[in-house]
C-alpha cells in the first residue's frame, strides 16, 4: 500500500534493480517463511538451529526474527521514500501492530485469533469510523486523487463533500470492514486447524511458515473484493448524482456538476 511518487528511483524505472512488488514479496513473506522452515528447501538448513543456537530458544528467536522482519522492512520503506501518505501509514500501523503482537507467546487457539488480529483490529476500526464525520474509506479516495492537478483534487475533495457521496462512503467503509473481518476469520480457522503444534517447536514454526504461504494470495484476492465492492459503490452513487461519464477516480469528468443541485423528482 505504499506509493512512491516522491521517490526518483521510482520514477526512473532502469534505476531500480527490483521491482517494489517482488521487494515487499521477498521480505514479507519469502524471508519470514525461509526463517521459520526447519528444513530449507531439504537443504537441512535451520535458521533456529543454525542461527539462533537451537532448542525452544532458538525457534522463539527464529519465529521473532521472522515476525520482525516486515516490520523492518516496512519501516524502512517508510523512512527511505519519505511516504506519509495516509494509506502508506495504515499498512505502517498494521505492521507495527504484528511485530508488538509477535511478542505474545501463545499457540492454539489464541495463536489463531492473535495472526488476524491486524484484520480484526482494522474492520473494528473502519467500522466505527462509518459513523464519524470521516469514514476511513476516504484515506483511499484522497490517496487516488494525490497525482491529480490542484484544480482536479479540488474537485474530488467538494464531491466527497457531497451528502449522496459521503453515503457512499459510508457504505464502502462498512463494506471494506465487513470483507477484512471475513477475511480474518478465515485465516482464524485455517490457523486453528493447521497450527495445532505447541508454541518453540519445529512443528509450530513449519506450521506457520505453511499457512503464511497457502493463505497470502487468498487474504490479498478477498481484500481486493472488499475493495473493489466499496469502489464499485462509490463509482454508482456519483454516476447517479453527477449523471453518466462522472467518475470520482477521474475528477476532471466532474467539472461543472459538483456544485450543481440536486435535480427535483418529477411528480407522477
Amino acid at each position: 500500500m505504499t506509493t512512491h511518487a516522491q521517490n526518483p528511483a521510482a520514477r526512473n524505472p532502469a534505476k531500480s534493480a527490483v521491482p517494489q512488488t517482488i521487494r515487499d514479496l521477498i521480505f514479507t513473506l519469502i524471508i519470514p517463511i525461509a526463517i521459520l522452515s526447519p528444513d530449507l528447501l531439504g537443504s537441512g538448513f535451520s535458521a533456529a538451529d543454525d542461527l539462533f543456537g537451537g532448542d525452544t530458544a532458538g525457534n522463539v528467536r527464529a519465529y521473532l526474527a521472522a515476525a520482525l522482519v516486515p516490520v523492518a522492512y516496512v519501516a524502512w520503506d517508510l523512512i527511505k521514500n519519505r511516504n506519509v501518505s495516509p494509506v502508506a501509514l495504515l499498512g505502517g500501523a498494521g505492521a507495527l501492530v504484528g511485530g508488538a503482537l509477535a511478542f505474545w507467546y501463545v499457540d492454539g487457539f489464541w495463536y489463531a485469533i492473535k495472526d488476524s488480529a491486524r484484520s480484526y483490529l482494522l474492520g473494528l476500526a473502519f467500522l466505527i469510523s462509518a459513523g464519524t464525520r470521516l469514514p476511513l474509506f476516504r484515506i483511499f479516495m484522497d490517496a487516488a486523487s494525490l497525482s491529480e492537478s490542484p484544480e482536479n483534487r479540488a474537485l474530488s475533495q467538494r464531491a466527497m463533500h457531497d451528502p449522496a457521496i459521503h453515503r457512499a462512503v459510508v457504505h464502502g467503509t462498512i463494506v471494506f470492514a465487513l470483507v477484512d473481518i471475513v477475511s480474518g476469520i478465515m485465516n482464524s480457522v485455517v490457523n486453528y486447524g493447521q497450527v495445532v503444534a505447541k508454541f518453540g517447536t519445529d512443528d509450530f514454526n513449519a506450521q506457520v511458515a505453511h499457512v503464511n504461504a497457502i493463505m497470502r494470495v487468498p487474504s490479498m484476492l478477498i481484500s481486493l473484493v472488499g475493495v473493489g465492492l466499496a469502489f464499485w459503490l462509490l463509482h454508482r452513487a456519483a454516476v447517479a448524482r453527477f449523471g453518466p461519464g462522472a467518475s470520482l477516480f477521474e475528477p476532471s469528468t466532474l467539472a461543472g456538476k459538483v456544485d450543481a443541485p440536486v435535480a427535483a423528482p418529477r411528480q407522477g
